[in-house]
């Protein structure tokens, strides 16, 4: 079984899992919703991500997330959530520009640039006056 998602499976284990986070369920409305899609595709994307088993979908049953989906889902938002910080702390984009660009570069992005990001990302923590210049530079 093929465990390579597509950036729209991605979306959609990622919009699963923060729903069952915050509300403790989510339905097919909710995710159509969210992703602003026909629940036809809602109902197709949920069907190939079960079968990766990565969620248990039934017809009429509610939608849970497996252990498998749950560290997929993990790996997903630890991404979105690294780039998001980058974008809005680093190169100070505003929340919503941030979240966007997040959103589109977590699906094509490589690991190696990801770790470099992140390691960016921690010496600018211990470093606040390289950001301080930095920022000034930007203005």
């Amino acid at each position: 079984m093929n465990k390579v998602l597509t950036s729209g499976l991605e979306d959609y284990l990622e919009v699963i899992s923060n729903y069952l986070k915050k509300y403790n369920k989510v339905r097919a409305i909710d995710i159509a919703k969210e992703l602003n899609v026909s629940r036809a595709s809602v109902s197709e994307a949920l069907k190939r991500l079960a079968d990766k088993n990565l969620i248990n979908y039934g017809r009429y049953g509610a939608i849970s997330i497996t252990g498998e989906g749950e560290k997929a889902a993990a790996a997903i938002i630890e991404k979105h959530t690294l780039l998001q910080k980058f974008f809005k702390d680093i190169l100070g984009l505003e929340e919503q520009e941030s979240a966007e660009n997040a959103c589109k570069i977590e699906h094509v992005i490589s690991e190696n640039v990801l770790e470099r990001l992140n390691q960016f990302v921690k010496f600018n923590e211990k470093n606040p006056e390289f950001l301080k210049n930095f920022h000034n530079y930007m203005k």
